[in-house]
């Protein structure tokens, strides 16, 4: 059975940015909140390997920041206070917020739910790349699941939820390209099942706290 997660979803409607602004969001919040590495990962000896409880998105062309677990009291107080952010020396007011503060379901469960990626999913690394891009049509779908069962697998461990039984899933993606830090590289889009509990906007995948990989049950 899944447990329940403390979630914060705040979404700034008035404002548009491009999918790409996800990572410049990320750099304006972690610059004002330096002091909070959940902000930004990192202290000052390096970067904090764990799964971020702060993301930062452009979700339809709206900036959304996501908080979960202790990240997101956070994001709540974060949503609450902005009132402006600057994104390249253009400074954007933030006059309306809607926030989604609750407990949501998380993790492994009864019923299969069907996700589509609002952001495309970066699934492939250094390692498994090469590898994919020579294998079959089959060998493709096996890969790309396993990254994803993955995926969550290391997701749930970084939330504290163990997982008990078998993860099931059933992909539907194709591949893009997308510039990524100034490099293309093989991006997914489309959708997935799954007997996984997952709230609204939570990334899957490499770079989830620059919005890449946010999913969005239907």
């Amino acid at each position: 059975m899944n447990l329940h997660i403390n979630y914060t979803c705040v979404q700034y409607p008035d404002v548009r940015l491009r999918m790409s602004d996800g990572a410049k969001i990320r750099g304006f919040f972690a610059k004002t909140y330096s002091s909070e590495n959940r902000m930004h990962n990192h202290t000052d000896t390096g970067p904090i390997y764990r799964y971020p409880v702060v993301q930062y998105k452009v979700i339809e062309g709206i900036p959304t920041l996501v908080g979960v677990a202790d990240g997101a009291n956070l994001i709540l107080d974060v949503g609450i206070c902005t009132e402006e952010i600057n994104i390249e020396n253009t400074r954007f007011c933030l006059e309306r917020a809607e926030i989604n503060t609750n407990s949501a379901p998380f993790g492994i469960c009864n019923d299969i739910h069907k996700y589509i990626f609002k952001t495309p999913w970066l699934a492939l690394n250094q390692n498994n790349s090469e590898k994919y891009r020579n294998a079959d049509e089959l060998a493709k779908d096996s890969l790309l699941s396993k990254i994803l069962i993955g995926n969550l697998l290391s997701m749930a461990k970084s939330l504290d939820c163990r997982v008990n039984e078998q993860i099931r899933i059933k992909l539907n993606v194709i591949p893009i390209k997308v510039n990524f830090k100034g490099k293309s590289m093989i991006a997914f889009k489309g959708g997935f099942k799954a007997n996984f509990d997952i709230p609204d906007y939570l990334g899957v995948g490499k770079s989830v706290s620059r919005g890449y990989g946010s999913i969005e049950k239907q």
